[in-house]
């Protein structure tokens, strides 16, 4: 699987990116086994860019994601994980489980929003207690979307000057939003966003700005939630949508694409990703896998052509832009 260069950094990304909130119950129990099973699969389909984040399941896709890659050669493989939440002891809660956060693990911790640069030091040497490692590839700012001054401000610098040191190759963001990400890559000198939904089959949003500006100061978009939550995922869409039940125009304008889909022999989820794939400011499609046959058929997938006729039906029924 070939990879590429996060903006001006050293740093590489493979074409396919593990996203590891799955294997920290994201909404459901995975067990080890299943968890582990899945992060050997994806080596095994040439994956070496992993995403993980203190907040899915409360660093238990951290730990699940440092034991699996333990004992694997470490310049071959790329980490990102993220600051703005802080984990604190929560012995209070430790018996209920962490229903908010929409993990399925005991609420043994909280979460902790902080953006200072005191918080994104501590931050990341918890996250590398967690994973076993002593240094990761990539940090980003973890949706910052209430927290703009402090970030830019404090938590930024902090970033700034981890890079300059050398103590990780790579700094940028990752948020639901396009419109702050704009202004980051606008304002700031980071290397690469990840962008949550604001890209994909169903919403162009990002398309016409932010996208383009990417391009312009050489900043590499990581796409994230290209499924939108899992209406994109099947070959007959889903009935999610940016974690809520799909509204109906929404599934009809998905329903109108697989049909398209059918016609020329693609699958919706192959569709999904290709279509992300294919802009140039994208270095890598990142995707939330938690089993062996999720990593093995999105590998499969990404892999496999779509005809250009596919995309000018597309263009031509008004399903994407030009």
């Amino acid at each position: 699987m070939r990879s590429t260069r996060l903006g001006g950094s050293g740093v590489r990304v493979s074409r396919l990116g593990f996203g590891a909130a799955g294997i920290g119950n994201l909404y459901r129990v995975v067990d080890d086994e299943t968890a582990h099973g899945a992060l050997d699969a994806a080596w095994e389909a040439g994956i070496r860019y992993f995403d993980t984040a203190p907040h899915y399941g409360l660093g238990l896709s951290e730990r699940r994601l440092g034991v699996a890659l333990a004992g694997r050669p470490r310049d071959e493989y790329t980490i990102s994980t993220k600051v703005g939440r802080v984990l604190v002891p929560s012995p209070e809660t430790a018996h209920l489980r962490d229903e908010a956060g929409g993990f399925d693990v005991p609420a043994d911790q909280a979460r902790r929003w902080d953006f200072s640069a005191d918080g994104v030091r501590r931050s990341l040497e918890s996250s590398l207690d967690r994973l076993g490692l002593d240094r990761v590839d990539v940090v980003l700012l973890h949706d910052p979307d209430d927290h703009w001054r402090q970030a830019v401000d404090e938590a930024y610098p902090a970033l700034h000057e981890l890079r300059d040191q050398g103590v990780v190759g790579a700094i940028g963001a990752g948020m639901n939003q396009w419109q702050m990400l704009e202004r980051l890559v606008a304002e700031t000198d980071i290397d690469t966003v990840m962008l949550a939904g604001r890209y994909t089959l169903l919403d162009q949003s990002a398309g016409e700005r932010l996208l383009p500006r990417c391009q312009e100061r050489g900043v590499s978009v990581l796409a994230a939630g290209v499924f939108n939550s899992g209406v994109l995922a099947t070959e007959a869409p889903g009935r999610m949508y940016d974690y809520h039940p799909v509204p109906d125009p929404v599934h009809a304008r998905a329903a109108r694409i697989a049909e398209v889909c059918r016609r020329h022999g693609v699958t919706l989820p192959q569709a999904a990703m290709a279509f992300v794939a294919r802009h140039p400011a994208v270095a890598a499609v990142v995707v939330g896998m938690k089993t062996t046959e999720q990593v093995v058929r999105n590998a499969q997938l990404l892999a496999k052509p779509v005809p250009d006729a596919f995309w000018d039906d597309l263009t031509t029924e008004g399903l994407i832009e030009p």
